[in-house]
């Protein structure tokens, strides 16, 4: 999920997509999970492996190995991923494949655009220098910027579904039942 600036992942080639195009691949989909709905249930998978040398994780995606490491913040080099920054880079990435297929169900032809997150993160809360430091993103903004033909009103509804459909911007909003478990291996 992270952002493809970090490998050379190579993408298939598309073809344009238009709303008639998105309902006729969603549909059997809806059907599907309408008549089925445990069959919309999916369990995503991440993985990784702790090096044995260094303050270190390598994450496997499905491009590549991912390595996060410590953010300079932290105490790290910045040789290596942030998962810090991983996060704002799937949130992103979500986001912005999200404003894509709601812009096309709604017809809003978006000729390019930008999506940036930023975030705000205390480590004297990570590195336990003060209790009451939070630790994570205290704060998480946003932002879309688009070049489309679209009233103010067709931007503030695209922004709403965007919102609203985006599963990470959702999985961020509320917090989901989370559970860590430790087995000596």
């Amino acid at each position: 999920m992270a952002g493809a600036s970090h490998w050379n992942a190579e993408r298939l080639p598309e073809t344009t997509m238009d709303a008639a195009d998105l309902r006729a691949l969603q549909a059997p989909l809806k059907q599907r999970y309408r008549e089925d709905p445990q069959s919309s249930i999916i369990t995503m998978k991440a993985q990784g492996t702790l090096d044995s040398e260094a303050v270190a994780c390598k994450v496997e995606t499905a491009r590549a190995v991912a390595v996060a490491g410590l953010h300079k913040a932290a105490g790290g080099t910045g040789a290596d991923l942030c998962s810090g920054d991983m996060l704002l880079e799937a949130l992103v990435a979500c986001a912005g494949v999200t404003l894509k297929a709601v812009a096309t169900a709604l017809e809003i032809p978006v000729r390019s655009g930008t999506v940036r997150a930023e975030g705000d993160l205390d480590f004297r809360g990570t590195l336990g220098v003060d209790k009451e430091a939070p630790v994570g993103f205290r704060a998480i903004r946003l932002a879309f910027e688009v070049d489309a033909d679209a009233t103010d009103e067709q931007l503030q509804r695209l922004l709403t579904l965007t919102e609203r459909y985006c599963v990470i911007f959702q999985t961020l909003s509320h917090r989901p039942d989370l559970k860590a478990t430790l087995a000596k291996g």
